[in-house]
């Protein structure tokens, strides 16, 4: 069972981030005086003072690019506050310069275009295939306040889990952070509640129980309380969470995460933020109908999608998505638009034909051109995969 947090960072890898924050350290933390660095780098006042703040430098610099991430605007004013430092005169300034252009890039698609209507995610390095009715849900689900449970439920290799990688993306540029824990037979009502709470940095959650109890694995009483104070730690102003629990068809069918599944829908659904706060949501990724069903006095406060194994129509459609989201190679800028649109369609065409024969068939575990390096990967995936590589060819043309 893992965890994975989602922020606000999809142009920045997690790597690229980890950089940033050495840069902070050394650039703006390494003074007895943080406050006043990080005005003078030109942070706003109510910013910094929101900050918290120790006589730690290293927890410090992560607090800084904690925050940082939690918007678009966020993330392009720490770049250019550390680009006003010393890191201006040393070598990485070219590195941090090519980060800044990249945000700024992400800022620029985020105000003139719809996010849902996007193919290609991570600046343009990443294919998601084309589910429509996903889209659309998750396009009602953002904005009707009375929904606080979305379920993903479909056959095998349709997708389910790669559902993640689109909600990133929106979270991206809707303000929210998911946070994923991948379930197992082996997973435990504690364990993932624990997850979820070091995510949130809920730690009341993990305090002693009251008397007569041991811990979050005790009474039911015991473990919703540990929820809502979880749900409570999720609650934010500006960047709320969205609990992500993926692959729910492989828990064990005795598994008491069933019940904190319940627990935690009923929470999310009856929690009453306070005035400006905005409740967490959660995502349940490959519970089907067959599964334990969630709390019937909920039923209303839950959403439902599914996914299906993507076919020839739809991947014609996501190529011709993706070669018209990114620049047309040059030989083709100079033809007459009726041209150039046949030219990219018929382009089009011969991909999709290299694309499924990359893939093989949606039962197969390697496809014919994947040779056995990567037979765990679903056909979903693989799909991914190769259109990916038909967009680098295009770019390349």
């Amino acid at each position: 069972m893992t965890t994975t947090p989602g922020r606000c960072a999809m142009p920045l890898e997690t790597t690229e981030w980890e950089t940033v924050k050495e840069w902070a350290l050394v650039y703006l933390f390494k003074t007895l005086d943080p406050h006043t660095a990080l005005e003078r780098a030109g942070f706003a006042t109510a910013f910094v003072t929101r900050l918290k703040l120790t006589a730690r430098p290293a927890d410090n610099a992560a607090e800084l690019v904690g925050e940082s991430l939690r918007s678009i605007p966020g993330q392009v004013a720490l770049l250019e506050a550390l680009l006003r430092t010393g890191l201006a005169d040393h070598e990485d300034a070219h590195m941090a310069g090519d980060f800044l252009a990249r945000l700024r890039e992400d800022a620029r698609t985020h105000g003139s275009e719809d996010p849902f209507g996007r193919y290609l995610l991570k600046n343009g390095t990443e294919a998601f295939l084309d589910r429509e009715n996903l889209r659309t849900e998750l396009r009602t689900f953002l904005t009707n306040p009375h929904t606080a449970v979305l379920v993903v439920d479909g056959e095998p290799d349709s997708g389910r889990s790669y559902t993640y990688t689109f909600i990133r993306h929106i979270g991206q540029h809707r303000g929210f952070r998911p946070v994923r824990v991948i379930l197992d037979p082996a997973s435990t009502a504690g364990r993932v509640l624990a997850q979820l709470a070091a995510f949130v940095e809920a730690d009341t959650a993990l305090s002693p129980a009251p008397p007569g109890a041991t811990g979050l694995d005790d009474l039911l009483p015991t473990r919703y309380s540990a929820v809502l104070r979880v749900v409570r730690e999720a609650t934010d102003p500006e960047a709320p969470v969205w609990f992500v629990l993926d692959e729910c068809d492989r828990l064990d069918p005795g598994s008491d995460v069933w019940e904190l599944i319940g627990q935690l829908a009923r929470a999310v659904s009856e929690y009453e933020p306070r005035p400006g706060e905005q409740p967490p949501r959660l995502v349940l990724l490959g519970y089907s109908e067959a599964a334990r069903p969630l709390p019937h006095d909920l039923r209303n406060s839950i959403q439902r999608d599914r996914a299906r194994v993507a076919g020839p129509a739809e991947l014609r459609t996501l190529l011709a998505h993706c070669f018209r989201e990114v620049p047309p190679p040059v030989r083709f800028r100079e033809l007459a638009p009726q041209e150039r649109e046949a030219a990219l369609t018929e382009l089009a065409e011969v991909a999709l034909a290299e694309v499924l024969h990359a893939v093989g068939e949606p039962g197969d575990r390697a496809g014919p051109a994947c040779g056995g390096a990567r037979e765990r990967d679903s056909y979903m995936r693989r799909l991914c995969s190769a259109v990916e590589g038909a967009v680098r060819v295009y770019r390349a043309l």
